[in-house]
């Protein structure tokens, strides 16, 4: 059978490359019209990640990064679904997360943000879908941050998000925001993309039927990669 191509990417809903507002934007944007190709048996397959890949402690980041204490901040759970354009579930993919700790500061050595470090927290955290799609993190409620785009820029509280899907040209890498976070209108970056629902998109939702009574606060973000066209069978009605 040969191999299904993946949808191709609705350009309507994405940021343009280049945006006076973004300042960042203007020198990393290219010039010319993009090209479209059809896409190729590496991009269409692969890569896979078992569960022996994964820590036991990969998606806690209130503990992978423990050297004595408990980290400082508002404790949170992060949970959703990996689905495909078609609601159908995406198992055993790889969810890559990492944020700056509840002061706003990042665990990396190029990161001057006055800021405090915390030592009881790395920052980045990692798991796989089950077999529904679904995921969840244990981690601490990111802080905002100054950045040099304008004289006073901030950047909203957020998580960055990688998923690998079933193939490479199903990869994601994103960001999430929370809901009600004023700074989500003011951000350059988010001011880029010129859908209001793909915004919407972005924000993960508070979840109280999820969170722990007397420990944490639970928010629920659901991600969406690209479908794939598929052709249905009479006895595989589901598609290949």
């Amino acid at each position: 059978m040969t191999q299904a191509e993946f949808y191709q990417r609705d350009r309507t809903l994405h940021p343009p490359a280049f945006d006076p507002g973004y300042k960042t934007s203007v020198t990393r944007s290219p010039r010319l019209p993009l090209l479209t190709l059809q896409q190729t048996a590496s991009e269409i397959t692969g890569p896979t990640f078992g569960h022996g890949d994964i820590g036991a402690l990969d998606n806690d980041l209130t503990r992978n990064f423990d050297h004595g204490g408990m980290p400082v901040g508002e404790r949170m759970i992060l949970h959703g679904r990996v689905l495909d354009e078609n609601a159908r579930p995406v198992p055993g993919t790889l969810v890559e997360i990492w944020q700056a700790n509840a002061s706003g500061r990042y665990r990396h050595k190029k990161d001057a943000y006055l800021g405090a470090l915390d030592p009881n927290f790395g920052g980045c955290g990692r798991t796989l879908t089950d077999a529904e799609g679904r995921y969840a993190f244990r981690t601490i409620k990111p802080g905002p941050y100054p950045w040099l785009n304008f004289v006073n820029s901030w950047r909203p509280r957020h998580i960055h998000v990688s998923v690998f899907g079933t193939a490479f040209s199903q990869r994601l890498i994103t960001q999430l925001y929370f809901e009600g976070d004023p700074l989500i209108a003011q951000c350059p970056i988010v001011r880029t993309i010129p859908d209001a629902d793909a915004v919407d998109r972005l924000i993960a939702v508070l979840d109280m039927n999820a969170s722990v009574p007397m420990d944490c606060l639970a928010y629920r973000f659901d991600i969406v990669l690209r479908g794939r066209r598929s052709t249905l069978f009479e006895n595989r009605l589901e598609g290949n």
